[in-house]
């Protein structure tokens, strides 16, 4: 039995994760992401993939954000016949993320054509809603820490992540005449400390391990998030504007809620806009799935906090383009986090210009995400095809991160008590890859920062 390992993306980047494993002649892939951020990541996308999609026997999901499952679709539109095996919510959050990423394509595809600045003529989305709702017909989700058989040889473990709402880590089970051979998958790993996520759960031994390493060279600061949020809060109503917050949908928008609500049990409230149709969404699965995260419904911080009567739910477009005139004393958290599309860029094209505004953004932002050019300190920064001036006020706080530190993933790997034969950092860059590795390899580990489409033979004659 030959088991090899070809890295079709999130290898030394944070985007794109497919990782494809091969036992004989049975092909699993571990993700299914879109490449998002830089420019010469994005256009990988529109690439054949490397492998013939029919020779694909199934997926296996980690989680549903579109790095790690947006490419689904496209997979399946170019002749995936398998299926897609998920965790329960995963499954639902899937059909919400997905749904979106083809809705947002065909949108900024019609408005490139209708303004002429494509490079493409004409520009066409990667897949449309319509594929995106056929292709979810074939996930099938299963429950947390039970074994489920994918191949007469083969078995699949969900363990909790911790990342986002049904994250899991993969634990792949190679039954053979030699023995079993396992290998574990992180996906992505959640801080250790989260108000709404249950902590990563201790990884099984493993004798190969992959490991995300987004943050594999930094060291999340000892932030008190509900005081700084509180003191931009005042600092808002001092300079007469209002706080924009670009907010994944996924967990992000959630927790930022956490900490308002919190906030203003002790201070005067003002309104506060979701205007995310799929943060909505998202936020009533995490009420359906009460199970899955740290909320009690009868608890002081329990689901009632979605809820609340200073909470707006904006779900029609042009109630959110209203939004825009509002001067001062608001609070707008909208998508995408990383200001690559979504409703935050009409937001950001009216509010960057305005001094007295404050532009908050709240996780790691990827390099080529307009969301790091902002950040970064740039002057100008183009939206639907213009320049606009940036005179807002521009503060990140990353203690919201929903990944694990570096000290964090040393902590979680350091749970296996036998070292891996073999460690692959991956979903990270370079340079966060490098330092996290020197670290492992201390500890006596044989590690590896894989190329992207590298392939390596994990075991063979097994």
């Amino acid at each position: 039995m030959d088991i090899r390992v070809k890295f079709l993306g999130g290898a030394k980047s944070v985007t794109g994760s497919k990782y494809l494993i091969t036992v004989n002649d049975f092909h699993v892939l571990i993700d299914c992401g879109l490449f998002q951020g830089l420019k010469q990541l994005r256009l990988r996308n529109w690439d054949d993939l490397p492998v013939n999609p029919e020779k694909i026997d199934c997926i296996v999901l980690t989680h549903a954000h579109i790095d790690h499952s947006g490419y689904i679709p496209l997979l399946y539109k170019n002749g995936f016949g398998g299926k897609v095996h998920c965790t329960e919510p995963t499954l639902e959050l899937a059909d919400i993320l997905l749904t979106d990423s083809a809705k947002l394509q065909e949108e900024e595809a019609e408005f490139a054509n209708r303004k002429g600045y494509s490079k493409h003529n004409p520009a066409k989305p990667l897949y449309t809603v319509r594929d995106a709702i056929e292709a979810l017909n074939i996930l099938e989700a299963h429950p947390f820490d039970l074994t489920f058989r994918i191949h007469n040889q083969i078995e699949v473990r969900f363990f909790h992540a911790g990342h986002i709402l049904g994250a899991a880590s993969i634990e792949l089970i190679i039954y053979s005449s030699q023995g079993i051979k396992r290998m574990v998958f992180s996906g992505d790993l959640g801080p250790m400390h989260n108000p709404l996520h249950f902590a990563p759960v201790k990884p099984p031994n493993a004798d190969v391990l992959f490991m995300e390493s987004t943050y594999g060279a930094r060291r999340h600061k000892d932030v008190d998030l509900e005081k700084e949020l509180r003191q931009l809060i005042l600092e808002s109503d001092k300079k007469g504007g209002c706080i924009l917050i670009p907010a994944f949908s996924v967990g992000r928008t959630q927790l930022v809620l956490y900490y308002i609500w919190k906030i203003f049990q002790n201070m005067k409230s003002r309104p506060v806009y979701i205007d995310s149709p799929m943060a909505i969404s998202v936020t009533h699965l995490y009420k359906s799935f009460s199970n899955y995260h740290r909320l009690e419904s009868d608890s002081e911080f329990g689901h009632h906090i979605f809820d609340a009567p200073f909470v707006h739910y904006v779900t029609e477009q042009s109630k959110s383009k209203v939004l825009n005139t509002i001067k001062d004393r608001a609070i707008i958290i909208s998508a995408s986090g990383m200001a690559t599309g979504g409703r935050v860029l009409h937001h950001l094209f009216h509010r960057l210009p305005r001094e007295q505004d404050i532009v908050l953004f709240t996780g790691f932002l990827p390099e080529g995400t307009r969301g790091r050019d902002i950040a970064n300190g740039e002057k100008l920064v183009k939206i639907f095809g213009e320049e606009v001036m940036i005179n807002a006020k521009i503060h990140v706080l990353d203690g919201f991160s929903a990944h694990a530190d570096q000290d964090e993933l040393v902590e979680w790997s350091g749970h296996i008590s036998e070292p891996p034969k073999m460690t692959f950092l991956i979903h990270g860059e370079k340079e966060q890859a490098e330092v996290l590795r020197e670290r492992l390899i201390g500890r006596g580990w044989n590690v590896t920062i894989p190329d992207y489409l590298e392939t390596f033979t994990l075991f063979d004659h097994v």
